[in-house]
């Protein structure tokens, strides 16, 4: 099946940022074959956005990115042929690469993203060697496998170490924190929504009813941390998935417990960072645990698919809408506004 495939649809950053014009455009262009020993070819089945893509596509990312580079990271694909000396996969089964290509274990110290530093998976085959492949569950849609390499993985990572009965603050009601409060939810935790809209909100306290999901407009209440503390009885909340980044870290140390963890999974915010001498003595005085999230390693990938396949989760639910290839720049736009709630998913 594979013998005639020489070439690949992908969508590559056209660095133009003036409004209104197209931030991606599809090339064809050749794959790089014959594939070496160790390299796999994949048929991509869909590829899900994040606010990252449409960040980078309109370069407001804070590191630098190869030029006209291919976007996406959140990919769900099948291996169709593999080099020789592949020895971990099988053809029909199904992958995607991690996140940051050189984390593998977690204990790696270079670093390498998809997207920025190397090409990203918008295209409709990749090739990659079998070392940075994780694989994916099979009981879910190609829709719903595409969420978790990227959005899944950033959630796991940060939800790690809570425990039942602990309360959570999830930031936002995009991709990564619906997919965390899908996660909150099976583990027990008490879940703290915060958000701008106030019908984002009412959208999802009825689409997930029980337990009772309590909510925080950040917009409208520029004090949305004595929120959280009021709804936590002034303790605090165990974790934060904070989205934010200058504009809200403080406040989100300010209502997280004294010894509770705050995980910095996004930059959303765009403001000056200026609260840095007040943050310090507040982190040494609550005994926070303050940690960078970047998606997470190959590992982290293959225990949340472990964890997936073991509870058999559905994501149909938050999947907010599936666009065909060719309507992906517009699906890019849609995006970078925050018209979203859950996942946008490009089907292929």
């Amino acid at each position: 099946m594979s013998a005639d495939i020489t070439t690949r649809r992908a969508y590559r950053r056209t660095d133009d940022y003036t409004p209104g014009t197209p931030k991606i455009k599809v090339t064809t262009e050749p794959l790089p074959l014959p594939l070496s020993a160790t390299k796999v070819l994949i048929k991509v089945h869909a590829v899900a956005l994040n606010y990252r893509d449409a960040n980078i596509s309109n370069g407001g990312n804070p590191w630098p990115v190869t030029p006209h580079g291919v976007i996406g990271n959140d990919a769900a694909g099948e291996v169709i042929t593999i080099g020789d000396q592949v020895k971990t996969l099988k053809v029909g089964e199904r992958v995607a690469p991690n996140t940051d290509t050189e984390n593998l274990t977690g204990r790696e110290t270079a670093r390498s993203w998809l997207a920025a530093d190397e090409d990203g998976v918008l295209a409709d085959y990749l090739v990659y060697d079998e070392k940075v492949l994780g694989k994916l569950p099979t009981y879910l849609d190609w829709i719903q496998a595409s969420i978790i390499p990227c959005a899944g993985v950033t959630a796991w990572s940060a939800l790690k170490g809570a425990e039942i009965g602990q309360s959570v603050l999830i930031q936002g009601t995009g991709g990564v924190a619906m997919f965390a409060l899908k996660l909150a939810k099976v583990a027990g935790l008490r879940v703290i929504l915060s958000s701008s809209s106030d019908q984002k909100l009412q959208t999802v306290c009825e689409q997930f009813p029980e337990p009772p999901i309590s909510t925080v407009n950040y917009a409208t209440n520029p004090n949305w941390h004595e929120d959280v503390l009021r709804h936590t009885d002034g303790v605090g909340v165990d974790i934060v998935l904070e989205n934010g980044g200058p504009g809200t870290l403080l406040k989100s140390m300010k209502c997280t417990r004294r010894g509770g963890i705050v995980s910095q999974v996004g930059y959303l915010d765009r403001q000056k960072f200026d609260d840095a001498l007040e943050i310090l003595p507040l982190l040494i005085d609550r005994r926070i645990v303050l940690r960078g999230i970047n998606a997470g390693s190959k590992a982290d990938m293959n225990d949340l698919t472990a964890a997936l396949t073991a509870t058999r989760i559905k994501f149909d639910d938050i999947i907010d809408s599936t666009w065909a290839f060719d309507k992906a720049d517009e699906a890019l736009q849609y995006v970078w506004e925050g018209k979203q709630v859950g996942k946008v998913v490009i089907q292929i």
